[in-house]
């Protein structure tokens, strides 16, 4: 990697590359996103209640979310097929109009899990979505974020709380 160029997506012609690892050292690393979803209190009762037609929201969601951090270089050109060794999605609301979703995802590596666990996140958020769009089709998606990441060349990262 160049130290000067912090673009490391991109060889020396401006044009994409995958990142060269393997001079990179295997260490645990982990990381944890985090999105919300929006929608009228009326849907996330439904959804704490079960009472979506199309069956246990969260549980599909989870699996969802799990799925798409397994699959992450599928779907983003340039990240790296990684043997993942965890993935926690974890579900919670504001008691009102607001579903949160958490993902951490773990890895012993060469290349860090950000983009996994932002994956998983969104994955599960649309998969929300899909289930209770014949209850409410406004639902927002967002803001999807890092909230902290460890291990790997650049350190750990935390984001702070009022981010």
């Amino acid at each position: 990697m160049d130290e000067t160029n912090p673009l490391t997506h991109f060889n020396e012609q401006g044009r994409a590359r995958m990142v060269d690892i393997s001079g990179k050292n295997e260490t645990s690393r982990a990381a944890t996103a985090r999105t919300t979803v929006t929608m009228q209190p009326a849907t996330l009762i439904l959804i704490k209640e079960g009472r979506i037609a199309k069956g246990d929201v969260l549980a599909v969601a989870q699996v969802a979310g799990i799925m798409a951090a397994k699959k992450t270089s599928d779907w983003i050109p340039m990240c790296h097929p990684l043997a993942l060794t965890g993935v926690d999605i974890r579900f919670s609301d504001n008691g009102s109009n607001e579903l949160y979703i958490e993902a951490t995802v773990k890895t012993k590596g060469q290349t860090g899990v950000e983009m996994e666990a932002l994956t998983a996140v969104s994955a599960a958020a649309l998969t929300v979505y899909d289930m209770c769009k014949a209850a409410e089709k406004e639902m927002t998606i967002g803001p999807t974020m890092l909230l902290a990441k460890t291990g790997g060349k650049s350190g750990d990262f935390q984001r702070s709380p009022q981010q």
